[in-house]
């Protein structure tokens, strides 16, 4: 390794000693082979003024990539829910974890160095199949693709380290281009929010963090047609106060939000409303403070939220209709790695003022739930019809409540007839959930009630779900556990 490179690691704060380790363990002959192979990398240098992690030196493929902090909800519970509750205050509670990003095409070798010898690690979700060798203070393992991986170390799950390995970017945009919106690496504030119209461009370079300052409008808002948001850089809302601004803002047609950190939001992270075709792709969604949802959908219509990462107090992908803005149809969630830390990870509601049709959860893992609310949920408060929605390939690897479907009134009701749920299915859902089994069916009255509700497949702690396993009253009929095909009158 050339002097340039050895004096880039010994920049980290770990000791002189650990730093050899590291080196040791890249000359080594199984690394080498490792590392032999053709995998490509591209890394970004951390803009100056931005705090970076003291936990955890990083490198992919024989390249340093720089960690960077992210406040998330406390460990302990209690403080979580502080967090929650006391939103005047909630910026006050929180502990720190750690992320790194880089671009990848082919296998790559991975290598986290560490502050103290390495006893145990978890890397998430174990359905990578992802087993790290681990050498003193040292752990490595080979990446075949790009991912979201999360590693926890000597049981350390709260200042876990987040990878975020990206495929490779192409047809990088121009700053030149008059059509783009360029933010090249460093650190930019913006204290007016920005809004992007018609065939626009917003591109934050790898490097280039976007910081939301005071009070105002979302940091940026694509208003229009044919608008595109796309990056590796961070979008951040650490200098805004709690409740005051959205980091990203969607209200259009034809929108592709790509690639982005979006760090801190003071409220929800990135809510779409009354929009027709938004993707949303590899996004990486960490918050921490009351009321910092992941990715909002409200009111529209062919929105697809793919491969993306989220971690947050509140709720991480929900759907939801306003009254008088519009159906919700032709909503699709897949391939998301979910961290909820108190409400819900995939859920409809709880506003729910017009119908709402065809929502698919799907091929997701659920890594961590450490919240009060459920899992998988219909939280419904208000008066629409939700009909054909599906949780399908879901694996969840802690759960304190598993799946709820309810209707009754709530502190988010705003409609006084209540709704119906209709429609529902829950296939190849594997989870680790401590006993008993925390299933609901609640429908409202004979007249507002949940129907047609299957259960596929399902699997808690190894074992198939059985009929008893789903608490249910009066105003729920055509429930079906298969494949023992038991079917409720």
């Amino acid at each position: 390794m050339n002097q340039r490179r050895t004096s880039s690691l010994l920049h980290f704060v770990f000791s002189n000693a650990v730093m050899l380790m590291v080196l040791a363990w890249l000359m080594a002959p199984g690394f080498a082979a490792a590392a032999g192979d053709t995998g490509t990398v591209r890394t970004y240098r951390a803009p100056a003024g931005e705090e970076l992690s003291k936990d955890y030196t990083v490198i992919v493929q024989g390249r340093d990539v720089p960690v960077y902090v992210a406040r998330v909800g406390p460990a302990d519970e209690q403080r979580r829910w502080k967090a929650m509750d006391d939103a005047i205050n909630s910026a006050d509670y929180f502990d720190k974890a750690s992320f790194a990003s880089f671009d990848m095409q082919g296998p790559v070798a991975v290598t986290i160095a560490c502050p103290e010898t390495v006893r145990s690690v978890k890397v998430l979700p174990t359905s990578y199949g992802l087993a790290p060798q681990i050498e003193g203070k040292v752990l490595s393992f080979m990446l075949a693709q790009p991912r979201q991986v999360t590693i926890e170390v000597n049981g350390n799950w709260v200042g876990s380290l987040h990878l975020f390995a990206n495929p490779m970017e192409v047809a990088v945009p121009q700053a030149d281009d008059p059509n783009i919106i360029y933010f090249a690496p460093g650190i930019h504030e913006l204290r007016e929010g920005l809004i992007v119209g018609d065939g626009k461009t917003v591109y934050l370079a790898g490097g280039a963090v976007l910081r939301g300052v005071d009070r105002g409008g979302p940091v940026v808002s694509l208003m229009g047609k044919n608008i595109t948001l796309r990056g590796r850089g961070i979008i951040d809302g650490g200098l805004s106060p709690t409740h005051s601004r959205h980091l990203l803002f969607v209200r259009g047609s034809d929108i592709t939000v790509e690639g982005v950190i979006l760090r801190d939001s003071s409220t929800w992270t990135l809510p779409i409303r009354q929009s027709d075709r938004v993707t949303v792709k590899n996004v990486k969604v960490l918050g921490y403070r009351a009321n910092s949802d992941g990715i909002d959908i409200c009111n529209s219509r062919d929105v697809t939220v793919e491969g993306c990462f989220l971690r947050t107090l509140d709720d991480l992908i929900v759907v939801k209709s306003d009254r008088g803005q519009g159906e919700v149809r032709h909503i699709v969630a897949t391939n998301c790695v979910l961290w909820n830390q108190v409400a819900h990870a995939l859920s409809v509601g709880a506003e729910l003022r017009e119908n709402v049709d065809d929502v698919l959860f799907t091929d997701c893992d659920v890594i961590h739930d450490t919240g009060r609310e459920w899992s998988l949920r219909i939280y419904h408060c208000d008066s629409a019809t939700i009909s054909n929605v599906r949780f399908e390939n879901i694996r969840i690897e802690e759960s304190r409540k598993l799946i709820s479907l309810w209707i009754n009134a709530a502190i988010w009701s705003r409609d006084q007839e209540r709704g119906h749920i209709k429609g529902v299915t829950f296939k190849n859902i594997r989870a680790t959930s401590p006993p008993p089994v925390r299933i609901e069916l609640q429908g409202f009255d004979a007249t507002h009630g949940i129907e047609g509700v299957t259960f596929q497949k399902v699997q808690v702690n190894g074992v198939p779900m059985q009929p008893r396993d789903v608490k249910s009253n009066a105003f729920v009929k055509g429930v079906k556990v298969e494949p023992a095909a038991t079917t409720q009158p």
